[in-house]
Parts: C-alpha cells; structure tokens; sequence
C-alpha cells in the first residue's frame, strides 16, 4: 500500500466508470477498476459511480460482492460514492425497490431521484466545505439527496437557493464521501482530489 500514489478502484459492474478513473489518475491515484473479490481486496479505496443503484445492487449479488465490499467497508476501507454511489453507500433508502441492497457506509437516509427525472437534470454552484477557491460545479443527474444525517456525518455541502434551497447534497463520515452529483463529468477535479487525500492520510504508515 503506497501513501503516495495510493491504488484506488472503480466498482465497474455499471455506471460512469471511465471517467471517474481518468478524474482519480489526474490525482495522483492508481486507478483500477473492480469486478470481482479479489480485485477489490487489492485496493487501498474504492470510488461507487454513478449508475442505476438499483442494477448496481442487483450486480453487486451476481458478482458475489456486496458482502466482501460490505466487511471491507466495516474494516475502515476509504469510499466515495458520486450519485447512485451515495445511495449505495447509505445505511437507508427512500423510494428504493423493497429488495435493493445498501452497503451501510454512512449513517444517512438517502431520497433517490428526489430533484426528478432525467429531463430535471441541473447544474449549481456549490461551496463545499474542506475545498478552496471558487465553488464547485456540481451537475445533477436523477439525483439523490439527504434527508437525515447522524451525529458522525459532516454536512459538506447544500443546495443554496430554488425549490431544493438547504438540501444536503455532499457528506462525510470518517473514510467515507459521497456527493448527490457527478464531478468527473466537469473536468474540476477537486473532489476526486480530496479523495485521494483522504485515502492517503487512512494509508497505514510503511513499517
């Protein structure tokens, strides 16, 4: 396990996964993706993309890998869940499926497709509390958002203003990030790059 350029993988069972190893490489990481066990167990963190969190938990299953991913996450494992990856990531699930799975990362209660459909995709401004300069464009996609967050999880960043004024759309907890919204669709690649940080930072120290 490297401190300096960590190896991060991308679950590549579905979704935008492409980009989001183009976003990690530009940040220093060594990007993978994931299929199966014992891809995952080689990695120092891992990034959930964006997708259909339905299917991705359906494949998770197939694939024999909500379990690993699930004790893998419990042994302090870094993840960053954009979109779909936030609902996968959170420990409860609005207007899911009744047999979808959650992986229990973050202490949160997720709305899926709470901004709308696909034709209400927006773009917002956003300050995003732990990253400098000017604000994050964030590009929202049949999002998600947070209605509920424990008393471990930082609120990173909200919608400022219109009808979603105040919704949480960006958290943390511990090794844990997750956003509502795509950044490695933008070409900013500030939260990737925090990422990478945090991951860094929970490497364990080369004896």
């Amino acid at each position: 396990m490297s401190t300096t350029q960590p190896t991060i993988g991308v679950l590549a069972l579905q979704g935008d996964v492409r980009e989001h190893l183009a976003a990690l490489e530009a940040s220093g990481a060594h990007a993978v993706t994931v299929r199966r066990q014992s891809e995952l167990d080689a990695v120092d963190g891992l990034v959930i993309p964006g997708g259909e969190s339905t299917t991705m938990s359906r494949l998770l299953t197939v694939f024999d890998l909500l379990e690993p991913l699930r004790a893998r996450l419990r042994d302090g494992m870094p993840a960053y869940g954009s979109c779909a990856g936030m609902i996968m990531l959170a420990n409860e699930v609005l207007d899911t499926r009744p047999d979808a799975q959650c992986l229990s990362g973050l202490d949160i209660t997720v709305r899926r497709n709470a901004f709308g459909r696909q034709v209400d995709s927006f773009e917002e401004d956003l300050d995003f509390v732990g990253i400098e300069g000017d604000p994050i464009r964030a590009v929202f996609i049949r999002a998600p958002w947070v209605e509920r967050v424990g008393p471990d999880v930082e609120v990173l960043a909200t919608v400022p203003d219109g009808p979603a004024a105040g919704r949480v759309v960006a958290v943390r907890q511990g090794g844990v990030l997750a956003t509502s919204f795509h950044p490695e669709v933008t070409g900013d690649r500030r939260v990737h790059q925090l990422f990478v940080g945090m991951v860094r930072g929970l490497a364990p120290t080369p004896a």
